[in-house]
C-alpha cells in the first residue's frame, strides 16, 4: 500500500449514495463521498491525485475499477470485509433542487493510523470526512505528510439523529484545534456559523483566519462563494450551468479544482474561478458520472476571472 507520484492525497470515506429526485420513479445508485467528488475534479484538470480511505466488504469492486480507468490512485483504499460502507440517502424535494434531507444510512469504520500509507509524503492532503471518521490525531499526523494542508470540516461537524438524518453538531462539541493545523478551509455558509458559533459572516470569516487558516472559502450554492486570503475577501459568482440535474457534490469539487489550479501555481483568485466553473459542470450531469470537458471548465473560469470577481470589504 503505497501511494505513488500523487501531487494531491484525498483523505475520507467513500460512500454508497441513494439519491432520491422529486419526479424520478426510482432512486438513482451512485459512489458518493468528497473522496469521489474531489479526486476526479482533480484529476479531470490534469493533476495526478490518490485516496486514502477504507471500504466495507459491502463496497463494489467495480466502483474502484472505475476510479482507476479515470487515472485516481486507489492502492491506498483498505477492503475491510467485516465492516460495512458509509452510506447515505440524499432526498431532493424539488424541482429545482433548493431543498434537500440527508440521511446516514449506515456508518463504516473509523481511518486509524494503520489505513495510512508508510512514508506518506505529498504536496498537498485534502482531509474530507463525511461522518466523523477521522480524529484530530489523524489530522495531526497527516499534516506532516505534507506541504499543504486543505480540509472540509463538515464531517465533524455532523450529528445523527434517531432516524440518521442529518443534524449540525453543537459548536462546543468541535475540537477547535483542528482547525490550527490546515492551510485552507472550504466550508458552507451553514457549516461556518456552527463551526464558529458566530451567526454573522465578516466575523465568522476572521475568527477561522485568527486560528491560523490562511485561506477560507465559503460556498454558498446558487448565490456563489467567498475567498478571503488573509482577510481580503472577494465575492466568487456562481458559474451559469446548462442544465441542474444533480447538486451533490460540487462543493467538493470546487475545492478539488481549486487545489489542481493552485498546484500549477496559480492565484487564489484564478484557482477560485476554476472551482466555481467545475462546480458549474457537475452538477450537469447525476452523482459523479459527470465533470465535463477541461477546455468548458477553463471556457467558463476565464469568463469569470476577466469580468465577474470583485472584493468584498466587510
Amino acid at each position: 500500500m503505497v501511494v505513488r507520484n500523487s501531487s494531491v492525497c484525498v483523505v475520507g470515506s467513500f460512500s454508497l449514495d441513494s439519491i432520491v429526485v422529486s419526479g424520478r420513479d426510482r432512486p438513482f445508485y451512485n459512489l458518493g463521498g468528497a473522496t469521489t467528488f474531489t479526486s476526479l475534479a482533480v484529476k479531470t484538470l490534469g493533476e495526478p491525485v490518490s485516496v486514502v480511505s477504507r471500504v466495507g466488504g459491502d463496497f463494489p469492486e467495480a466502483y474502484l475499477e472505475w476510479l482507476r480507468e479515470r487515472g485516481v490512485d486507489v492502492s491506498a483504499v483498505k477492503r475491510y470485509p467485516d465492516e460495512l460502507t458509509t452510506s447515505f440517502e440524499l432526498c431532493y424535494s424539488d424541482a429545482v433542487f433548493s431543498e434537500r434531507t440527508l440521511r446516514l444510512a449506515c456508518r463504516g469504520g473509523f481511518i486509524g493510523f494503520d489505513d495510512i500509507p508508510c512514508g506518506l509524503s505529498v504536496k498537498v492532503i485534502h482531509v474530507a470526512p463525511i461522518a466523523g471518521e477521522i480524529s484530530y490525531e489523524i489530522m495531526e499526523y497527516l499534516r506532516g505528510c505534507c506541504d499543504f494542508l486543505s480540509f472540509d470540516p463538515q464531517g465533524f461537524l455532523r450529528s445523527f439523529d434517531e432516524n440518521g438524518n442529518v443534524v449540525l453538531r453543537l459548536q462546543q462539541r468541535v475540537d477547535k484545534r483542528v482547525l490550527g493545523l490546515v492551510d485552507v478551509c472550504k466550508v458552507s455558509l451553514d457549516e461556518l456559523f456552527v463551526l464558529t458559533g458566530l451567526s454573522e459572516l465578516a466575523a465568522a470569516v476572521r475568527a477561522v483566519h485568527d486560528v491560523g487558516v490562511e485561506t477560507v472559502i465559503v460556498t454558498m450554492g446558487a448565490k456563489g462563494s467567498l475567498l478571503s486570503v488573509k482577510g481580503v475577501c472577494y465575492s466568487v459568482p456562481a458559474c451559469q450551468s446548462s442544465i441542474v440535474v444533480d447538486p451533490t457534490g460540487a462543493g467538493d469539487v470546487f475545492i478539488g479544482a481549486f487545489l489542481a489550479e493552485y498546484l500549477k501555481g496559480k492565484s487564489s483568485l484564478w484557482c477560485a474561478s476554476m472551482g466555481s466553473a467545475a462546480a458549474s459542470m457537475v452538477v450537469e450531469g447525476l452523482g459523479s458520472t459527470f465533470f465535463g470537458e477541461s477546455q468548458e471548465i477553463l471556457k467558463r473560469a476565464m469568463f469569470l476571472y476577466e469580468k465577474k470577481l470583485s472584493k468584498v470589504y466587510m
